[in-house]
């Protein structure tokens, strides 16, 4: 028994070193990093250690700014999504001869490059004083006057990235469910028409238990990857997020190290300590929740 363990230890070595190496050790080491007050990378001293650097972080308008547009992006676009996926998952899986092909091509977007459906995206929402955007175009069909989605007022900017991001999840997480609902075994389904049970009983009856393990699974990456947006408002809004009032946390990261005003490895440190801790604590609640209505 013993041997088998230490074989068992031997495979997992390679794995356990590699965590080690590449994630255990630079979040202990951007730990440190956060509670060093003035770190100047080139010469590696500072002028003592404390919690400055989580006040300022705290109270820097451009970090509150990107933390709300991030709370904002999380709050909407991972519920929105997720139902849209279920939605379109439980539309597909009627559709069984065609299954494949819808598959196929709602899993396009996804594999596209991500800059380049930020252009499409750019195209069609943006107001130039040649064009006003095929978006603006449908609104004045129905009377709205045209609106500077791209360089206008905050809700338009901010519509537009939610839009965004829920187009680039959404292949993925149907792709996922539809697998999910293909998976169910067709004698519930046998047993709940002999009985004649209603269709919304049987979705939240037996669909949905069934399928729980796989909604959960994108719920947590959902808003993992929510809360690690900044690639997706970049491809929108270019690089200058905090001009455009778009950035996000880790775009603030981001800017802290590498921006026009970056080489403040301690702020972004302890920005990103305070996004570990936020993504640690919506997950660990997460999966509390799923306790109770998760099914194995």
């Amino acid at each position: 028994m013993e041997k088998n363990n230490f074989k068992a230890w031997l495979y997992l070595l390679p794995a356990i070193i590699f965590l080690a190496v590449f994630l255990v050790y630079p979040l202990i080491d951007v730990f440190i990093y956060s509670f060093e007050e003035g770190y100047n990378s080139a010469s590696g001293s500072s002028f003592g250690t404390g919690i400055y650097n989580y006040r300022y972080v705290l109270r820097d308008p451009y970090f509150l700014m990107a933390l709300k547009n991030t709370l904002i992006l999380v709050l909407i676009t991972v519920p929105l999504s997720t139902a849209l996926a279920l939605v379109i998952s439980l539309g597909l899986s009627s559709v069984k001869k065609l299954r494949e092909l819808f598959q196929t091509v709602y899993f396009l977007p996804y594999v596209t490059n991500t800059l380049a459906v930020g252009l499409v995206f750019m195209i069609l929402f943006q107001k130039t004083e040649y064009s006003n955007g095929l978006i603006n175009l449908i609104l004045g069909i129905f009377g709205i006057s045209p609106i500077d989605f791209i360089n206008g007022p905050y809700f338009a900017k901010i519509t537009v990235l939610c839009i965004y991001t829920v187009w680039v999840v959404l292949p993925f997480k149907i792709l996922l469910l539809t697998s999910a609902l293909a998976s169910v075994k067709q004698d519930y389904y046998n047993a709940a028409m002999i009985d004649n049970t209603p269709k919304w009983r049987v979705f939240t009856k037996i669909t949905l238990p069934m399928i729980s393990p796989t909604l959960f699974y994108l719920i947590i990456t959902g808003f993992i990857g929510a809360f690690k947006a900044y690639s997706d408002a970049v491809a929108l809004f270019g690089t200058d997020l905090n001009a455009a009032e778009m950035n996000t946390v880790v775009g603030y990261i981001y800017d802290m190290l590498y921006g026009d005003g970056g080489g403040y490895p301690s702020y972004a440190s302890a920005a990103a300590i305070i996004l570990f801790a936020i993504v640690l604590t919506v997950t660990v609640i997460n999966l509390l929740v799923s306790r109770k209505h998760v099914h194995y």
